[in-house]
């Protein structure tokens, strides 16, 4: 992957982190109906695993496909930055599942 390539995807990410923060952020100070809560929650379930789908493929790419840093001229502080971004939106896209599934299984109850 080029600079420009990781760079683009780095910029992806930190939008992705940005998306799940802002839904998180409503929807926990929404006091939604209960009608809209099904709808909700299956709309954060939904981003969630978009939000997961990035670092995931990341993780593919890195691992499965052998693109790993010995090929590519960079830092070991660029690579640890790089992991830490992808972890950082793996756990939002986490939160973000988890609060929607919270609010689709709570229109349930």
């Amino acid at each position: 992957m080029g600079q420009d390539q990781r760079r683009h995807t780095s910029q992806r990410l930190l939008g992705l982190i940005l998306v799940a923060f802002a839904y998180s952020s409503w929807l926990d100070n929404q006091p939604a109906p209960t009608e809209t809560q099904t709808l909700e929650g299956s709309i954060g379930v939904i981003l969630g695993l978009y939000v997961c789908s990035h670092p995931a493929a990341n993780a593919v790419d890195r691992w499965l496909f052998g693109r790993s840093a010995q090929r590519r001229i960079s830092s070991r502080r660029s690579e640890t930055l790089w992991l830490a971004v992808n972890i950082l939106v793996l756990v939002m896209g986490w939160i973000v599942i988890f609060i929607g599934a919270t609010r689709f299984t709570a229109g349930a109850a």
